[in-house]
Protein backbone atom coordinates (compact mmCIF):
# COMPACT_ATOMS: atom_id res chain seq x y z
CA UNK A 1 0.00 0.00 0.00
CA UNK A 2 0.96 3.55 -1.37
CA UNK A 3 2.25 5.94 1.42
CA UNK A 4 -0.69 8.12 0.33
CA UNK A 5 -3.36 5.76 1.27
CA UNK A 6 -1.76 4.78 4.12
CA UNK A 7 -2.44 7.52 5.36
CA UNK A 8 -5.93 7.95 4.01
CA UNK A 9 -6.81 4.76 5.50
CA UNK A 10 -5.27 6.38 9.26
CA UNK A 11 -6.55 9.42 9.01
CA UNK A 12 -10.53 8.24 8.66
CA UNK A 13 -9.60 6.38 11.81
CA UNK A 14 -9.02 8.88 13.66
CA UNK A 15 -11.75 10.58 11.96
CA UNK A 16 -14.45 8.64 11.04
CA UNK A 17 -16.95 10.94 9.64
CA UNK A 18 -14.64 11.55 7.09
CA UNK A 19 -16.88 8.60 5.54
CA UNK A 20 -19.78 9.97 6.16
CA UNK A 21 -21.52 11.80 3.14
CA UNK A 22 -20.68 15.68 4.39
CA UNK A 23 -16.77 14.07 5.02
CA UNK A 24 -16.63 12.70 1.60
CA UNK A 25 -17.70 16.17 0.36
CA UNK A 26 -14.86 17.81 2.03
CA UNK A 27 -12.38 15.73 1.25
CA UNK A 28 -13.52 15.52 -2.67
CA UNK A 29 -13.27 19.15 -3.21
CA UNK A 30 -10.12 19.89 -0.83
CA UNK A 31 -8.09 17.68 -2.75
CA UNK A 32 -9.36 19.31 -5.88
CA UNK A 33 -8.19 22.10 -4.27
CA UNK A 34 -4.86 20.66 -3.78
CA UNK A 35 -4.18 19.78 -6.81
CA UNK A 36 -5.29 23.55 -8.59
CA UNK A 37 -3.18 25.42 -6.14
CA UNK A 38 -0.14 23.10 -4.91
CA UNK A 39 0.92 21.95 -1.75
CA UNK A 40 1.67 22.85 0.74
CA UNK A 41 -1.65 24.93 1.68
CA UNK A 42 -2.18 26.94 4.46
CA UNK A 43 -5.64 25.58 6.43
CA UNK A 44 -6.79 29.82 7.21
CA UNK A 45 -6.78 30.34 3.26
CA UNK A 46 -9.74 27.42 3.25
CA UNK A 47 -12.27 29.60 5.36
CA UNK A 48 -15.15 31.56 4.37
CA UNK A 49 -14.90 35.61 4.78
CA UNK A 50 -17.14 34.76 8.50
CA UNK A 51 -14.30 32.06 9.25
CA UNK A 52 -17.21 29.62 9.95
CA UNK A 53 -17.14 27.59 7.21
CA UNK A 54 -14.94 25.67 4.49
CA UNK A 55 -14.40 27.80 1.24
CA UNK A 56 -15.55 25.88 -1.69
CA UNK A 57 -17.94 23.60 -0.61
CA UNK A 58 -21.08 22.95 -1.85
CA UNK A 59 -23.17 20.86 -4.06
CA UNK A 60 -22.51 22.16 -7.05
CA UNK A 61 -18.46 21.27 -6.42
CA UNK A 62 -19.10 17.58 -5.16
CA UNK A 63 -21.39 16.99 -7.71
CA UNK A 64 -19.20 18.31 -10.87
CA UNK A 65 -16.43 16.24 -9.04
CA UNK A 66 -18.17 13.20 -9.15
CA UNK A 67 -19.72 13.02 -12.79
CA UNK A 68 -15.78 13.80 -14.25
CA UNK A 69 -15.44 10.29 -12.59
CA UNK A 70 -18.88 8.81 -14.37
CA UNK A 71 -21.24 9.17 -11.08
CA UNK A 72 -24.51 11.06 -11.37
CA UNK A 73 -25.86 10.54 -7.91
CA UNK A 74 -26.20 13.16 -5.60
CA UNK A 75 -23.85 12.83 -2.80
CA UNK A 76 -25.28 15.23 -0.79
CA UNK A 77 -27.72 18.34 -1.32
CA UNK A 78 -25.20 20.40 1.16
CA UNK A 79 -21.61 19.42 -0.13
CA UNK A 80 -20.40 19.21 3.54
CA UNK A 81 -20.60 23.07 3.84
CA UNK A 82 -22.92 23.14 6.49
CA UNK A 83 -22.26 20.25 8.38
CA UNK A 84 -20.79 20.19 11.69
CA UNK A 85 -17.20 19.60 12.18
CA UNK A 86 -16.25 20.47 8.49
CA UNK A 87 -13.78 23.16 9.64
CA UNK A 88 -12.19 20.39 11.47
CA UNK A 89 -12.09 17.45 9.02
CA UNK A 90 -10.68 20.52 6.66
CA UNK A 91 -8.12 21.19 9.01
CA UNK A 92 -6.81 17.38 9.71
CA UNK A 93 -7.44 16.59 6.00
CA UNK A 94 -4.50 19.54 5.29
CA UNK A 95 -2.29 18.41 7.89
CA UNK A 96 -2.51 14.89 6.24
CA UNK A 97 -1.58 16.44 2.64
CA UNK A 98 1.06 18.72 4.16
CA UNK A 99 2.47 16.10 5.59
CA UNK A 100 2.74 13.40 2.76
CA UNK A 101 3.75 16.78 0.90
CA UNK A 102 6.90 17.46 3.41
CA UNK A 103 8.23 14.05 2.99
CA UNK A 104 7.80 13.85 -0.90
CA UNK A 105 4.76 11.40 -0.57
CA UNK A 106 1.56 13.27 -1.30
CA UNK A 107 -0.35 11.87 -4.69
CA UNK A 108 -3.08 13.80 -5.38
CA UNK A 109 -4.26 11.67 -8.16
CA UNK A 110 -4.02 8.72 -6.17
CA UNK A 111 -5.57 10.30 -3.43
CA UNK A 112 -8.47 11.75 -5.32
CA UNK A 113 -9.17 8.21 -6.83
CA UNK A 114 -9.26 6.26 -3.18
CA UNK A 115 -12.27 9.00 -2.27
CA UNK A 116 -14.30 8.25 -5.32
CA UNK A 117 -13.85 4.61 -4.34
CA UNK A 118 -15.25 5.32 -0.62
CA UNK A 119 -18.21 7.34 -2.64
CA UNK A 120 -18.40 4.44 -4.24
CA UNK A 121 -18.82 1.98 -1.46
CA UNK A 122 -21.01 4.29 0.87
CA UNK A 123 -23.51 4.37 -2.19
CA UNK A 124 -23.24 1.06 -2.60
CA UNK A 125 -24.22 0.72 1.30
CA UNK A 126 -27.27 2.46 0.96
CA UNK A 127 -29.08 -0.14 -0.97
CA UNK A 128 -32.70 0.23 -2.38
CA UNK A 129 -35.18 1.92 -0.19
CA UNK A 130 -39.07 0.70 -0.49
CA UNK A 131 -40.74 4.12 -1.25
CA UNK A 132 -44.42 2.66 -2.10
CA UNK A 133 -46.17 5.18 -4.26
CA UNK A 134 -50.13 4.74 -4.14
CA UNK A 135 -50.72 7.30 -7.00
CA UNK A 136 -48.71 4.79 -9.22
CA UNK A 137 -49.16 1.40 -10.48
CA UNK A 138 -48.21 -1.71 -8.40
CA UNK A 139 -46.01 -2.39 -11.72
CA UNK A 140 -44.38 0.86 -11.43
CA UNK A 141 -43.64 0.73 -8.31
CA UNK A 142 -41.50 -2.75 -8.70
CA UNK A 143 -39.79 -1.09 -11.57
CA UNK A 144 -38.85 1.81 -9.23
CA UNK A 145 -36.82 -1.03 -7.42
CA UNK A 146 -35.21 -2.28 -10.34
CA UNK A 147 -34.24 1.42 -11.41
CA UNK A 148 -32.57 1.87 -7.74
CA UNK A 149 -30.40 -1.27 -8.18
CA UNK A 150 -29.20 -0.35 -11.51
CA UNK A 151 -28.22 3.42 -9.63
CA UNK A 152 -26.54 1.27 -7.12
CA UNK A 153 -24.55 -0.54 -9.61
CA UNK A 154 -23.67 1.90 -11.08
CA UNK A 155 -22.02 3.62 -8.59
CA UNK A 156 -21.06 0.40 -6.74
CA UNK A 157 -18.71 -0.76 -9.00
CA UNK A 158 -18.79 -4.34 -10.46
CA UNK A 159 -21.28 -6.23 -9.02
CA UNK A 160 -24.65 -6.85 -10.56
CA UNK A 161 -27.14 -5.60 -8.34
CA UNK A 162 -30.12 -5.82 -10.51
CA UNK A 163 -29.40 -9.80 -11.71
CA UNK A 164 -28.74 -10.40 -7.90
CA UNK A 165 -32.17 -8.46 -6.71
CA UNK A 166 -34.11 -10.15 -10.07
CA UNK A 167 -33.38 -13.48 -8.94
CA UNK A 168 -33.86 -13.27 -4.99
CA UNK A 169 -37.18 -11.78 -5.75
CA UNK A 170 -38.18 -14.15 -7.69
CA UNK A 171 -37.41 -16.60 -5.52
CA UNK A 172 -38.99 -14.76 -2.58
CA UNK A 173 -42.02 -15.07 -4.98
CA UNK A 174 -41.78 -18.49 -5.18
CA UNK A 175 -41.64 -18.87 -1.51
CA UNK A 176 -44.81 -17.16 -1.26
CA UNK A 177 -46.41 -19.35 -3.92
CA UNK A 178 -45.23 -23.01 -2.19
CA UNK A 179 -43.93 -22.38 1.38
CA UNK A 180 -40.69 -21.45 2.36
CA UNK A 181 -38.40 -24.59 2.44
CA UNK A 182 -40.09 -26.23 -1.47
CA UNK A 183 -37.17 -24.51 -3.06
CA UNK A 184 -33.63 -24.02 -2.71
CA UNK A 185 -31.96 -20.67 -3.12
CA UNK A 186 -28.60 -19.87 -3.91
CA UNK A 187 -26.13 -17.06 -4.35
CA UNK A 188 -26.31 -15.09 -7.44
CA UNK A 189 -22.90 -15.70 -7.94
CA UNK A 190 -23.43 -19.07 -8.50
CA UNK A 191 -24.48 -19.32 -11.79
CA UNK A 192 -26.40 -22.72 -13.25
CA UNK A 193 -24.96 -22.25 -15.97
CA UNK A 194 -21.50 -23.29 -14.51
CA UNK A 195 -22.91 -26.12 -11.95
CA UNK A 196 -25.12 -28.98 -12.33
CA UNK A 197 -28.17 -27.68 -11.90
CA UNK A 198 -30.52 -27.47 -14.37
CA UNK A 199 -31.70 -23.92 -13.88
CA UNK A 200 -31.65 -21.17 -10.69
CA UNK A 201 -35.14 -22.76 -9.17
CA UNK A 202 -36.49 -26.20 -10.58
CA UNK A 203 -40.02 -26.82 -9.76
CA UNK A 204 -42.38 -30.15 -10.67
CA UNK A 205 -40.88 -30.32 -14.18
CA UNK A 206 -40.70 -26.68 -14.85
CA UNK A 207 -36.84 -25.17 -15.15
CA UNK A 208 -36.47 -21.36 -14.52
CA UNK A 209 -34.00 -19.47 -15.76
CA UNK A 210 -33.86 -15.37 -14.18
CA UNK A 211 -31.36 -13.34 -16.08
CA UNK A 212 -31.11 -10.01 -16.90
CA UNK A 213 -29.42 -10.70 -20.06
CA UNK A 214 -30.11 -13.83 -22.16
CA UNK A 215 -27.74 -15.15 -24.35
CA UNK A 216 -27.33 -17.94 -26.50
CA UNK A 217 -25.90 -19.83 -23.42
CA UNK A 218 -29.28 -19.83 -21.79
CA UNK A 219 -30.41 -20.60 -24.76
CA UNK A 220 -28.44 -24.16 -24.85
CA UNK A 221 -29.26 -24.31 -21.24
CA UNK A 222 -33.10 -24.21 -22.33
CA UNK A 223 -32.60 -27.05 -25.36
CA UNK A 224 -30.64 -29.34 -22.42
CA UNK A 225 -33.84 -28.81 -20.33
CA UNK A 226 -36.17 -29.70 -22.71
CA UNK A 227 -34.17 -33.16 -23.76
CA UNK A 228 -34.46 -34.09 -20.30
CA UNK A 229 -37.83 -33.78 -20.29
CA UNK A 230 -38.40 -29.82 -17.84
CA UNK A 231 -40.16 -27.06 -19.52
CA UNK A 232 -38.00 -24.22 -19.12
CA UNK A 233 -39.18 -20.48 -18.76
CA UNK A 234 -37.21 -17.54 -18.93
CA UNK A 235 -37.79 -14.77 -17.22
CA UNK A 236 -35.79 -11.23 -17.21
CA UNK A 237 -36.25 -7.45 -17.22
CA UNK A 238 -38.20 -5.77 -20.08
CA UNK A 239 -35.43 -5.51 -22.59
CA UNK A 240 -34.67 -9.24 -21.67
CA UNK A 241 -37.85 -10.18 -23.46
CA UNK A 242 -37.19 -8.35 -26.59
CA UNK A 243 -33.81 -10.39 -26.40
CA UNK A 244 -34.62 -13.62 -25.50
CA UNK A 245 -37.85 -13.41 -27.86
CA UNK A 246 -35.05 -12.26 -30.51
CA UNK A 247 -32.70 -15.75 -30.07
CA UNK A 248 -35.90 -18.12 -29.60
CA UNK A 249 -37.05 -17.03 -33.09
CA UNK A 250 -33.85 -17.98 -34.53
CA UNK A 251 -34.01 -21.34 -32.79
CA UNK A 252 -35.62 -24.42 -33.47
CA UNK A 253 -37.27 -24.64 -29.86
CA UNK A 254 -38.78 -21.03 -30.64
CA UNK A 255 -42.33 -22.47 -29.53
CA UNK A 256 -41.33 -24.33 -26.52
CA UNK A 257 -40.22 -21.87 -24.31
CA UNK A 258 -41.73 -19.03 -22.05
CA UNK A 259 -40.96 -15.54 -21.61
CA UNK A 260 -41.75 -13.81 -18.74
CA UNK A 261 -41.15 -10.09 -17.71
CA UNK A 262 -39.99 -10.14 -13.94
CA UNK A 263 -41.90 -6.45 -13.10
CA UNK A 264 -45.19 -8.11 -14.14
CA UNK A 265 -44.49 -11.71 -13.13
CA UNK A 266 -44.54 -10.09 -9.77
CA UNK A 267 -47.13 -7.84 -10.05
CA UNK A 268 -49.41 -10.33 -10.88
CA UNK A 269 -48.73 -12.48 -7.80
CA UNK A 270 -49.09 -9.29 -5.51
CA UNK A 271 -52.96 -9.14 -7.16
CA UNK A 272 -53.62 -12.43 -6.13
CA UNK A 273 -51.87 -12.44 -2.83
CA UNK A 274 -54.08 -9.45 -2.04
CA UNK A 275 -57.12 -11.05 -4.01
CA UNK A 276 -57.50 -8.12 -6.06
CA UNK A 277 -57.61 -5.60 -2.81
CA UNK A 278 -56.30 -2.36 -3.62
CA UNK A 279 -55.32 -1.26 0.37
CA UNK A 280 -53.64 -4.61 0.11
CA UNK A 281 -51.01 -4.65 -1.90
CA UNK A 282 -48.91 -2.71 0.26
CA UNK A 283 -48.78 -5.11 2.38
CA UNK A 284 -48.28 -7.87 0.04
CA UNK A 285 -45.49 -6.18 -1.31
CA UNK A 286 -43.59 -5.57 1.32
CA UNK A 287 -44.24 -8.83 2.61
CA UNK A 288 -42.60 -10.21 -0.36
CA UNK A 289 -39.84 -7.60 0.36
CA UNK A 290 -39.26 -8.97 4.00
CA UNK A 291 -39.11 -12.34 2.34
CA UNK A 292 -36.66 -11.31 -0.45
CA UNK A 293 -34.74 -9.65 2.65
CA UNK A 294 -34.89 -13.31 4.54
CA UNK A 295 -33.08 -14.87 0.92
CA UNK A 296 -30.25 -11.89 1.11
CA UNK A 297 -29.63 -12.54 4.70
CA UNK A 298 -29.23 -15.94 3.93
CA UNK A 299 -27.09 -16.07 0.58
CA UNK A 300 -25.21 -13.20 0.03
CA UNK A 301 -22.19 -11.31 2.24
CA UNK A 302 -23.15 -8.34 0.71
CA UNK A 303 -25.82 -6.22 2.94
CA UNK A 304 -26.23 -3.31 0.53
CA UNK A 305 -28.16 -5.84 -1.71
CA UNK A 306 -31.19 -5.96 0.87
CA UNK A 307 -34.22 -3.29 0.47
CA UNK A 308 -34.43 -0.67 3.18
CA UNK A 309 -38.32 -1.01 4.49
CA UNK A 310 -39.92 1.84 5.99
CA UNK A 311 -39.24 1.99 9.80
CA UNK A 312 -37.50 -1.43 9.85
CA UNK A 313 -33.42 -1.41 10.29
CA UNK A 314 -31.59 -3.77 7.56
CA UNK A 315 -28.99 -5.65 9.30
CA UNK A 316 -25.68 -6.28 8.56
Amino acid sequence: MSATKRRLEKLCASHPKFLNKGGLGVALVLTETAKRLGLPIKPESLRTEEGGQVAGLGMAAVQKILKNHGILKILTKEGGRTSRGSLGLMEAYVETLNDLNKHGEADLDEALAWWIEKVKAHFASEGPKFNFDPGKSLQANIEELFQQAEEVQTNGGGTNYVGAMLQHLVGAKLDFVLGIGKIVHHGFSVSDQSTDRNADFEIEGVAIHVTTHPSEALLRKCETNIQSGLKPVIITVDDGVEGATFLLNKSPIADRVDILDAAQFLTANVYERSFFQAATCKLTLTKLLEGYNAIVEKCETDPSLKIRLAGKPVSA
